[in-house]
């Protein structure tokens, strides 16, 4: 069986020089891919190279949410450019971590509100013109963050580490997004995130570590890694009654449907 982190934060610190044995080690567990997003115009280069120097790494160029305080619009000038550029890298897939975050309080406050919101906007333009897939943070931000995507129209991408509602799942569906599942569908009491990875369609769900984030009940709160991936999968395999080898080839196939660069992985007739 092969599986797809298709969002894992592996430039983290909290790797650091362990980040390709953690890449080789989730290989191991049969992660034939990990998806590796920026999050602001620092760590471009960074994800790009660590994406090249691990066997299943691949990358997305973006802005993050909470990174956009800081961010300026000749940073959205420069990831125009290095999507530009980017797109003849075979290991390039997707314009992210791009989204909304209106749940930390100076994120939530008026003028930053307005500000996240243009760089959300600039960067689904970004995605449309190049027709790409995004990867959309979407914390406490379903709706604003749809809205933006239904004006703008990119080509697809996945709502990460998705809490919303049936409603704004089928929202995202429509638009041709997957919807992100991790380490949090792995706690009893997540019971909105466990009832809707039961009762969405499996076609329409995509698996994620958010490594070094959002870890897995089994080592929460410790350190999150992509060799956790496999484990969850099982979790979501339990809660629909089916077939581990049926997540796998199922959840790897839709992350192939919305990120079509996704590069091929080794043995994946397997």
């Amino acid at each position: 069986m092969l599986w797809i982190d298709t969002h894992c934060h592996l430039d983290a610190h909290q790797f650091g020089a362990e980040a390709l044995p953690v890449a080789q080690r989730a290989s191991d567990q049969g992660v034939g891919m990990i998806v590796i997003p920026a999050v602001e115009r620092a760590n471009f280069a960074i994800v790009r190279e660590l994406a090249h120097a691990a066997p299943n790494g691949c990358y997305g160029l973006g802005i993050h949410p909470i990174y956009v305080p800081r961010a300026t619009d000749d940073d959205l000038l420069a990831l125009r450019e290095a999507v530009a550029a980017a797109m003849k890298d075979p290991r390039f897939v997707a314009i992210g971590e791009i989204g909304l975050d209106f749940f930390i309080p100076m994120l939530s406050e008026p003028a930053m509100r307005s500000k996240q919101e243009h760089f959300l906007r600039e960067q689904l333009k970004i995605a449309r013109d190049f027709d790409l897939p995004v990867l959309a943070h979407v914390r406490r931000s379903q709706d604003i963050v749809l809205k933006h995507a239904r004006q703008i129209r990119p080509n697809g991408g996945i709502a990460h580490a998705f809490n919303g509602s049936f409603q704004q799942a089928q929202g995202y569906i429509d638009l041709g997004f997957k919807l992100g599942f991790g380490g949090a569908m792995t706690f009893t009491r997540a019971l909105q995130i466990r009832r809707m990875a039961t009762d969405l369609p499996l076609a329409a769900i995509v698996l994620e570590t958010d490594a070094p984030d959002i870890s897995p009940s089994w080592i929460h709160p410790g350190r999150n890694s992509p060799e956790q991936l496999p484990r969850i999968g099982a979790v979501l395999a339990e809660l629909r009654g089916v077939a581990l080898a049926e997540v796998a080839a199922q959840t790897s196939a839709n992350a192939r449907a919305v990120m079509p660069r996704l590069p091929l992985m080794e043995n994946q007739d397997e």
